[in-house]
């Protein structure tokens, strides 16, 4: 657990401190190539850890209302054991999310939201390989890598340029699906606490259920600000805001001032020469 939590602090010291103050008289880091290949990369080990997820017990081996922990050397349980292993090294892995943020002064992205959900799940993955590498809280780590198979396939089009933004209309639903699945992951473990003779823990069974409700207010809260607050809003005409990941542009107003503003000290420069000259 110490290299962990060695870990997790470096992390939120640089997101949050030094990372910030290191790039502010800094240009942006161009990592377009890095990160075309770094979400094909987690792609693909999402897909590769929903596999072993299923194969590992959720293919009608693992019941659905009570699942308890296999700590036996059956190849089922050991191939569920390995695939926990490796989802939690993945959730390591990820924290290059937030550190490729800050050197692309992305920073209004770094939210709590974010911190939390990328502090949490790697103390969540160690937890589950340290004392529960199996059961039924695994198909929290099944339903995450399939939604991890879609938000970095997104990630991977989006670093690909403006030329795909338009076929990019689905990122909404993104949200949706962080959403579904929580409810998903709620429902599934609040039912081990109605059956008495459940071999799971039913303390580590509340904490997820927890968790989950946790998730589903902050992502619903965020699906809310961003998208159905937004679409109230009027649209702006004088080409201030695009997108927010394209150039933030000077609104034409502000631009209309500081133009008049200009004019004005010329034509105050000019009175004082006047002046002068009588």
């Amino acid at each position: 657990m110490t290299p962990l939590i060695i870990i997790l602090v470096t992390y939120l010291y640089f997101c949050l401190y030094a990372g910030p103050r290191y790039m502010a008289k800094r240009k942006p880091f161009k990592l377009e190539g890095v990160l075309i290949a770094y979400n094909a990369i987690q792609v693909v080990l999402s897909i590769w850890l929903v596999y072993e997820g299923i194969m590992g017990g959720w293919n009608g081996v693992y019941n659905w209302r009570c699942q308890p922990v296999d700590y036996s050397r059956d190849p089922i349980a050991m191939r569920m054991a390995g695939a926990v292993w490796a989802y939690y090294i993945c959730k390591v892995v990820e924290l290059l999310d937030t550190v490729f943020f800050v050197l692309r002064k992305k920073q209004n992205q770094i939210s709590f939201l974010h911190l939390y959900h990328h502090t949490l799940m790697p103390v969540c993955g160690f937890i589950g390989v340290k004392y529960f590498a199996g059961g039924h809280g695994t198909l929290l780590g099944v339903i995450n890598s399939f939604i991890h198979v879609c938000m970095y396939a997104y990630y991977m089009l989006a670093a690909m340029g403006p030329k795909v933004q338009p076929y990019l209309w689905w990122k909404p639903y993104l949200t949706k699906m962080q959403i579904v699945q929580f409810v998903i992951v709620f429902f599934h473990t609040l039912q081990v606490q109605f059956q008495p003779t459940c071999g799971y823990p039913k303390s580590i069974a509340a904490l997820l259920t927890l968790n989950a409700a946790l998730f589903i207010y902050m992502f619903s809260m965020f699906y809310i600000k961003s998208y159905l607050r937004a679409a109230k809003r009027p649209s702006k005409k004088d080409g201030t805001e695009v997108n927010n990941n394209l150039l933030d542009c000077k609104p034409k107003q502000e631009e209309q001032t500081d133009a008049e503003e200009v004019d004005s000290r010329q034509r105050l420069v000019a009175s004082d020469g006047e002046k002068k000259d009588l």
